[in-house]
């Protein structure tokens, strides 16, 4: 497993079907299954909105980012960037940042697959369970970027086809086309205390429960630094972001709240897609649910481990991680940084069990304002280096729309969003938590990079 590839240290091994399926419904994680049940409760109907304001940001962050990615692919994505357009101490703060947000994803989904086996099996343990998806998925991971690549194409295509056969189903149902349903029309859209029931501020509320739902969109661009033609890629990628929200969360979303009364308790309880299939007469609900978030869940843990470990072996690169991260097998896999993130994960899943669970909330707390510190350092970059391309001369082949205009307004959407959390109590945690988190990163940085100044200065005057 030793041998370290001069040329490129990761392989190419991503297929265009690997690097298009994943931008497709990589991401797709039990979030829009489960989760957007909590989001209708909160907002009722006007939900939509929540979705739809959550889906433009995601779409004008990830042509952003995809201007930056087709001129310089690279698997540090937005780390890299930040380091060379704001500063060394912005790519350091974000790169290990956003580490740390897939470090503990990995749990949470395990956690989330072993609890639909536990019922399952009850005879075995939430813990076993977690445990064995965990290590399964780490094999595959540290294979090749292809077992990567090829488990992920099929998790996605069936988490596809499972959202598609529920519009068509859904449809089906509004229009009054299934004989066993007991629900049809979009009456519920408005006849229960209206579009709007809870305010503008339960809409706010929801958007944030939603932001969670579509993070890891960007997740391609790391993915296309390990594919042929990256460019092609990315820009591709890209483009398909605006229909994928429109028909997966927009769509989908908008059959739930027409279907079923907003303020059902069913909704929280079992999952927006599961009371739907139920009020159909569709016959084994539960079960195909189950399946479809298990698979939904184990392709989120998947591209979890697949991130945090590139995310890793980019920083190492950089200088600003262990330089034994970046090692890699003959075939081109950074099997260090894989290893290192799954036992980072691994510490979270024992302080989940051994730590008071208010450690647990606090740290979990962080990782929503990540998202957005994420989106927010992404969009100051792409400001700054399109400006610095432009003064250089150089010709943009993939182009933000309306700059400067729309990146401000970008920018100005995000901090409007942070200050809200803020003053909000219910969420002002997560904006101190990652406060305090980011302010050790960056001070473990400062310290790194003055121990390294120093080593370097003491080589030099060796060397005198």
């Amino acid at each position: 497993m030793s041998g370290t590839h001069n040329s490129n240290d990761l392989a190419q091994g991503l297929k265009q079907r690997h690097v298009t399926m994943l931008s497709i419904a990589g991401v797709i994680g039990a979030g829009l299954f489960v989760g957007s049940g909590h989001a209708i409760a909160a907002a009722g109907p006007a939900v939509l909105l929540a979705y739809a304001a959550a889906g433009t940001l995601v779409v004008l962050v990830m042509r952003m980012l995809g201007e930056m990615a087709v001129a310089s692919p690279d698997t540090g994505s937005f780390s890299t960037y930040a380091d060379k357009a704001i500063g060394h101490w912005a790519g350091f703060t974000i790169g290990w940042l956003y580490w740390w947000f897939w470090v503990l994803v990995i749990p949470l989904e395990a956690n989330a697959a072993a609890t639909i086996l536990h019922a399952w099996f009850p005879d075995v343990a939430i813990w076993v369970f977690t445990l064995v998806i965990t290590l399964l998925l780490t094999a595959t991971n540290l294979f090749s970027v292809k077992n990567y690549g090829e488990f992920e194409f099929w998790f996605a295509l069936l988490k596809v086809v499972a959202i598609i056969g529920f519009i068509i189903l859904g449809l089906a149902a509004v229009f009054g086309f299934l004989p066993n349903s007991q629900v049809s029309g979009v009456s519920h859209l408005f006849d229960t205390q209206g579009f709007m029931p809870n305010g503008l501020g339960a809409v706010l509320a929801a958007m944030l429960t939603t932001m969670f739902s579509f993070m890891g969109t960007e997740i391609v661009t790391i993915a296309a630094a390990e594919s042929k033609d990256p460019g092609k890629q990315i820009s591709r990628a890209t483009n398909s972001v605006i229909w994928r929200i429109f028909l997966f969360y927009l769509v989908s979303i908008f059959l739930v709240v027409a279907l079923v009364p907003w303020n059902s308790s069913e909704l929280a309880e079992v999952g927006s897609y599961q009371t739907v299939l139920n009020l159909m007469g569709v016959p084994n609900a539960k079960l195909i649910v189950d399946i479809v978030v298990l698979i939904a869940v184990t392709s989120c843990l998947n591209s979890a481990l697949y991130t945090s470990s590139r995310m890793l072996f980019s920083l190492s690169k950089r200088g600003d991680a262990p330089a034994v991260a970046q090692r890699t097998t003959s075939s081109g896999t950074p099997y260090v940084a894989v290893v290192l993130s799954t036992a980072a994960a691994f510490l979270t899943v024992i302080a989940n069990y051994v730590a008071p669970a208010a450690v647990f909330e606090f740290l979990l707390a962080s990782s929503g304002a990540i998202a957005l510190l994420v989106y927010l350092v992404i969009a100051v970059s792409q400001l700054r280096m399109r400006r610095q391309r432009m003064a250089r001369g150089e010709k943009i082949a993939f182009k933000m729309w309306l700059f400067p205009g729309l990146t401000w307004a970008t920018i100005v959407f995000i901090v409007g969003i942070l200050t809200v959390m803020l003053i909000r109590p219910d969420h002002r945690i997560e904006i101190i938590a990652t406060g305090l988190l980011s302010i050790a990163v960056v001070a473990a940085g400062l310290l790194v990079a003055r121990k390294r100044k120093a080593e370097v200065a003491g080589r030099v005057a060796l060397n005198n």
